[in-house]
């Protein structure tokens, strides 16, 4: 309080207030308070301390000075007032534990202190926000304070703090945290009717706690001091003045527990017109291209005038607007419009003198009905002979929307012969198929394509089939494509040409494919075809024709080429040939160059070799890694070269290769190499002489078998088999029970009967069917053939074989009688051949001796049965006394068996004195 002042007395003065905390010594704040006093005024003044009082004794005192301009100088500060104590803790009651402040409010992002005393100053106290531990700092034994920064927003609940002496008490509080107030956003105000104004603006966020209630709005009119408390967060509605005013200026006031927040805004009524939603909109007079569309308006009184817009909107676009001024009724024709089509008219109005905002929209949708189609198909034909006639298959682009006119629903094909005119031929293809299939004959055509629906038909699109345009034969050129497409050009024609078509298949893989084609006008010389499906690494081949005025096609041009080229994908497969000592041949004959990823512009050929050799002529050294080996290349630009001969090579050396093809873009994948060897130097020559060699010898061999049965005959004729023979039945007929066939066990050896001509008788038989008695000759020599059992019986019957083939030049060949058989040894003999071993050496190493002594053809020999009787010429020498003779039967003899096999010529005493035996399991068939 003031005092000494006069009631009515008023001076400024200036105030100083000083803060201590603890003690009176420790000033914490100073502050200087100006202010217009009178005598015996109650003065107030507030100061928030940032740590709450409860947990500190606070003191204050206070100074004065006369700052007034009526006053003279000198001006001096007052004594200071004593010391008001403000201490709150003595009224905190018995706890051991106090925690400040209580569920106190603040602001996102400030920053909040925290304090707690405690009656016992030696305990352990821990404090934890949101369950994580906190640390203070300590301002006496008994009180420590916790400094919060730039709290945030967590729950609308609240913030979570408490502290605790454990075993002894436990405290704790909430601490609020409120979103910031916000200014409010957007404030307008309009009206529709001159009658109420609507005030809008955006909140922003709701501060609402449960400490705090949301934010309330205030709208004060300045011009009328009309104040309104606003029910809504984001409008209020405001009534219009019936004394005609127009200018209002509005403040809207933000206010919570915290803080106040304004806006405002100053305007004139009749600029903040929002008309009201037009109505009755509604379409007449609705045709293929045209409809009218009316609608009405609400009135705004004295402001009635109002600018409405009009919008078309097709497929989601706008395509047609317009802007008409109404009072009450509008009403706007639409024209050129497309039939068959799907349309949305939408109306909204403005204030036609101050435009503030366009009234919200209103909308109505109608149809314009079918017409006949506008415009003729794009035509197009692919000529093929089927079966030697030819054959039309006919193409056309189906129409667009806006030509269509409607849905189309067949399309009509007219042909005509034009060598036979009354010919006519008239097809009905029912939508969507766009292609036919037309078998003709040789001749010319002309057709006649429309498209129908239901009110009409199209102009119709004329083609003329010719056969002797179809079989034009042109060069193929070459056309480099981006990623735009082909572009290309072709020679201009002569004038009578109306246009040009390029024609090309999108999908040139499949078969047949879909053929597709671009008009160009007669004054266009070069185009771009593009297509979504053109794709790396495909040939697309292009025909342009030239279309004269009699509609005939004629082949101009054909072109190929690639959007772009890739590396070939594979490589060929190659074959060795010619292999030498020093070259050998590759071919890749197969290989195609048509259906690859790029043009192919050549080869390469990769050759490995061992370490330390040089590269080849015309090959290069690569940085190739290839171990030990040597690796280089060659290029061949020619792609239509496909052998190539590597030369100059080592004899008997190992190397490896690979062809790869080549484009623009790279070449073939490096994949596995080839190995060959060279032979050596000079096996090329052994090889030309063991070929014919063998050649030779599979002749004669070839020969012999195919005169196997004849060689036969004349060397090895086959000995009869006695069972079969026909003696059998001789022997038979004659009654002799002891005469059988011998058995291979009980067979006695037969003796040989060896006869020797003369040396001075050079005379031989030919014939062997001529006597023998025609020729002279020495009595027979016999070499015997005796059995080596001991107790031999001696005769027995006999078997007599004859043939002249043995036995030449004997006489009396034809009678065979007992031949005694001497079992002596002769003196000049070293002893009987016992065993066929021994038998086998005397008779090999006689029968070599005697090759070179006896002449050929000068000795014979015939074999003679035990059982055989001695011959005629010979009867002196046989002893006196023979056993009894036994029948005889006669065999052809088979074998001619050479003389000396049997042993040397003997002499004539010795013939009957030298036996020669055989082991009895040796027999002679």
């Amino acid at each position: 309080m003031v005092h000494s002042l006069a009631y009515h007395q008023e001076l400024k003065m200036v105030f100083q207030i000083q803060i201590s905390r603890f003690t009176t010594s420790n000033v914490i704040w100073t502050e200087s308070y100006s202010t217009t006093v009178k005598g015996n005024q109650v003065l107030r003044w507030s100061w928030e301390s940032e740590l709450p009082l409860e947990c500190a004794t606070h003191f204050v005192r206070v100074r004065s000075m006369v700052d007034d301009a009526r006053i003279p100088e000198p001006k001096f500060w007052s004594n200071w007032s004593r010391w008001e104590e403000a201490d709150a803790q003595n009224s905190l009651g018995q706890d051991l534990l106090f925690l400040f402040p209580k569920d106190k409010l603040v602001e996102e992002g400030s920053d909040v202190t925290i304090c707690y005393t405690s009656r016992n100053p030696q305990h352990n106290i821990s404090c934890y926000l949101e369950g994580a531990q906190i640390h203070g700092k300590q301002l006496d034994p008994r009180v420590s304070a916790f400094e919060l920064k730039n709290v945030s927003f967590i729950r609308r609940t609240g913030t979570n703090i408490f502290c605790e002496d454990p075993g002894v008490a436990m405290k704790g509080t909430v601490l609020f945290v409120s979103k910031i107030l916000e200014e409010p956003k957007d404030f307008s105000c309009e009206t529709q009717d001159f009658k109420n104004l609507n005030c809008t603006w955006d909140p922003g966020s709701d501060t609402a706690l449960p400490k705090q209630p949301s934010q309330s709005y205030t709208l004060f009119e300045s011009f009328s001091g009309k104040k309104i408390l606003c029910e809504h967060r984001n409008f209020c509605n405001w009534q219009v003045a019936q004394d005609s005013q127009e200018m209002y200026n509005f403040t809207l006031v933000a206010e919570n527990y915290l803080r106040k927040r304004s806006v405002n805004i100053l305007f004139n009524l009749t600029h903040r017109v929002h008309p009201m939603i037009p109505y009755n909109l509604f379409f007449k007079n609705i045709s293929a291209t045209n409809a009218t569309v009316t609608w009405k308006v609400h009135s705004a009184g004295n402001y009635s005038t109002l600018l409405c817009q009009l919008e078309l909107f097709g497929e989601g676009k706008v395509i047609q607007q317009q802007n008409v001024s109404v009072k009450v009724n509008g009403e706007y024709l639409f024209n050129e419009l497309e039939p068959d089509t799907k349309y949305v008219a939408q109306v909204r109005c403005a204030y036609a003198d101050h435009f503030w905002k366009w009234s919200e929209p209103i909308s109505q949708k109608f149809n314009t009905p079918e017409a006949a189609p506008s415009e003729a198909l794009d035509v197009w034909r692919n000529v093929r002979l089927v079966s030697g006639h030819p054959t039309v298959n006919l193409f056309w682009k189906p129409l667009s929307k806006s030509h269509a006119n409607g849905k189309i629903l067949f399309y009509k094909v007219i042909v005509e012969n034009l060598d036979n005119p009354s010919g006519l031929e008239d097809l009905s293809i029912p939508a969507p198929a766009n292609s036919t299939e037309l078998p003709l004959d040789w001749g010319s055509y002309q057709i006649h394509v429309t498209a129908h629906n239901s009110v009409g038909a199209s102009p119709a699109s004329v083609i003329v089939i010719s056969g002797d345009s179809e079989n034009r034969e042109v060069e193929e050129g070459r056309v480099n494509g981006t990623e735009d497409g082909f572009s290309m050009s072709w020679k201009p024609q002569a004038r009578d040409t109306v246009g040009y078509i390029v024609e090309w298949c999108d999908r040139p893989q499949d078969l047949p494919c879909d053929p597709q084609w671009k008009n160009v006008g007669p004054n266009t010389t070069s185009t771009v075809i593009s297509s979504d499906t053109f794709r790396p690494g495909v040939r697309y081949n292009f025909r342009i024709y030239g279309i004269s005025t009699d509609w005939t096609a004629h082949l101009l041009e054909r072109k190929t080429g690639y959007v772009e080229e890739l590396a070939p994908s594979d490589n060929p497969r190659v074959v060795t040939s010619n292999l030498t000592s020093h070259s050998f041949t590759l071919s890749w004959k197969d290989y195609s160059t048509e259906p690859q990823p790029g043009f192919i512009q050549g080869y390469y050929l990769y050759l490995k070799s061992k370490a330390g050799e040089q590269c080849l002529p015309g090959f290069k050294k690569t940085g190739l890694l290839t171990g030990d080996s040597v690796c280089c290349k060659h290029r061949i630009d020619d792609p239509e070269q496909k052998t190539f001969v590597v030369e100059n090579l080592q004899p008997e050396s190992i190397y490896e290769f690979l062809v790869t093809p080549y484009t623009s873009a790279g070449e073939g994948p490096l994949g596995a190499f080839t190995k060959v060897t060279t032979p050596d130097e000079y096996s090329h020559i052994l090889i030309r002489i063991l070929l014919p060699m063998i050649f030779c010898v599979l002749l004669i061999m070839i020969v012999c078998y195919l005169k196997s049965q004849w060689l036969k005959e004349k060397c090895y004729p086959d000995i009869p088999d006695p069972y079969k023979s026909s003696v059998l039945s001789v022997i038979k007929s004659k009654e002799n029970p002891h005469l059988t066939i011998m058995n291979v066990n009980d067979c006695v050896p037969d003796a040989i009967e060896v006869l020797n001509k003369p040396e001075g008788s050079k005379k031989q038989f030919v014939d062997a069917r001529k006597s023998l008695t025609e020729a002279e000759f020495t009595k027979p020599t016999y070499l015997y053939l005796l059995p080596t059992e001991k107790n031999y019986p001696g005769s027995g019957p006999c078997i007599c074989f004859e043939n002249f083939t043995y036995n030449q030049a004997a006489s009396g060949s034809g009678s065979c009688g007992p031949f005694p058989v001497t079992p002596q040894v002769p003196p000049g003999q070293p002893g009987p051949l016992t065993s066929p071993g021994n038998l086998l050496k005397a008779l090999e190493k006689n029968y070599m001796s005697s090759l070179g002594e006896i002449p050929a053809g000068e000795a014979s020999l015939n074999y003679v049965s035990q059982l055989a009787s001695p011959m005629s010429g010979d009867k002196d020498n046989l002893p006196t006394n023979p056993p009894e003779p036994a029948l005889c039967s006669e065999y052809k003899m088979q074998m001619a068996i050479p003389l000396g096999l049997a042993s040397p010529p003997p002499s004539e005493k010795s013939r009957l004195s030298s036996p020669t035996f055989l082991d009895q399991g040796e027999h002679h068939r």
